[in-house]
């Protein structure tokens, strides 16, 4: 998925952190071999305000749950996805705000990508009725023409309750990938393909969307455009929808998120809402590497996250990530899709970020940082 790497890393890594934020020590979740963090607080049902975390290996799918004040995590649920012989990666959770087909608020989906090329890769989404103990299959969402890759799919209720499949496609031979959608009145039958986000230069990479609904009723994308041949590669760019079905002219490239002093985030953009006292709410915007206005790996690279006030219009100021990941790089395991969700009352981020162990391997730590107090 990725093309290229940075190779280039700072020597000093300075720690970034607001003046009263008070920091833990990173956990291990699991002690065994996982990438690609995904969490979600639950909104809905009996167990509203618990967490849920998914992690990959390199085929299973395991789901951990902590209570609401997430001071541990538990593996409550494996499955695995035989479409694929060989792989599950880059999925993403989604509980439904509202009833989708036979689905009520509350439903639990995991949608992720199956397979490896040269197989036919597809957008797989599973189902869990109890707050994410037991899954079974759903549908499938879109998949790849042969050869190509379809990734990092993720999913979204619009306005008007139609369940909508994000991907990333780098199997249509218009663009080397796009960002597509599928949508859906019940989850089970899906519409043909459309483009979201490709842009005029067929060459460029727009990919690892993630879609959140602000407190406003508004709707938030943000993903990365790679393959640019300047230091903007794998740039993070975000937009915005009024319905989260219209995203406007698919050839804009959108608007960069960066701080006053032009600090950036290049690879895997992940966010995360928070409330902040304010109808609006907060924006926390991570990324795999922390890059500097002149193009060169930030000092704080791999332990800093963006903080943007009203619904990311405010623009964004850095926080103290709560798990650090000093040599944060391009590969899919350093800081690799970091995630994260906030505490109930918006004071506190328990944070997850995947490094590498001394043997290799990748490991997954999560860890609880507080936020800082709303500026306004």
């Amino acid at each position: 998925m990725r093309r290229m790497i940075i190779t280039a890393l700072a020597a000093a890594l300075t720690l970034v952190t607001t003046p009263s934020q008070a920091w833990a020590a990173p956990v291990l979740l699991t002690g065994e071999q996982s990438r690609y963090p995904h969490a979600l607080r639950l909104e809905h049902g009996p167990q509203r305000g618990s967490i849920l975390v998914v992690v990959h290996g390199d085929h299973a799918v395991n789901v951990l749950k902590a209570p609401r004040t997430g001071k541990r995590f538990k593996r409550i649920a494996t499955f695995v996805d035989d479409a694929s012989a060989s792989e599950t990666c880059c999925g993403h959770l989604y509980e439904l705000p509202r009833q989708v087909g036979d689905m009520p608020a509350g439903t639990v989906l995991w949608a992720g990508s199956v397979g490896t090329k040269p197989e036919t890769l597809k957008a797989r989404i599973w189902r869990s009725d109890d707050a994410g103990q037991s899954w079974r299959f759903l549908s499938e969402c879109a998949r790849a023409r042969p050869g190509g890759g379809l990734w990092e799919p993720d999913l979204s209720v619009d306005a008007y309750g139609l369940l909508h499949c994000y991907f990333s496609d780098e199997s249509d031979g218009a663009h080397s990938q796009y960002i597509g959608r599928t949508t859906s009145k019940d989850g089970i039958t899906w519409s043909a393909k459309e483009k979201i986000v490709a842009v005029a230069q067929s060459y460029l990479r727009p990919g690892m969307q993630q879609v959140k609904r602000l407190p406003t009723g508004e709707y938030y994308m943000m993903y990365e455009i790679c393959a640019q041949p300047d230091q903007y590669f794998c740039e993070a760019f975000h937009r915005s929808s009024r319905d989260g079905a219209d995203w406007g002219d698919p050839t804009n490239h959108g608007t960069r998120p960066t701080t006053k002093d032009g600090k950036y985030f290049a690879h895997t953009p992940s966010i995360v809402l928070a409330p902040n006292g304010t109808a609006t709410g907060r924006v926390l915007l991570m990324g795999q590497m922390l890059m500097s206005a002149n193009g060169k790996v930030d000092p704080g690279n791999g332990r800093t996250i963006f903080v943007s006030e009203n619904g990311g219009r405010s623009g964004w100021y850095e926080m103290r990530a709560p798990v650090p990941v000093p040599q944060a790089r391009d590969k899919v395991c350093p800081n690799y899709h970091p995630s994260g969700v906030a505490s109930l009352d918006g004071s506190e981020f328990i944070g997850f970020a995947s490094d590498y162990t001394a043997n290799g391997g990748c490991h997954t730590s999560w860890a609880t940082t507080s936020l800082p107090p709303f500026p306004g």
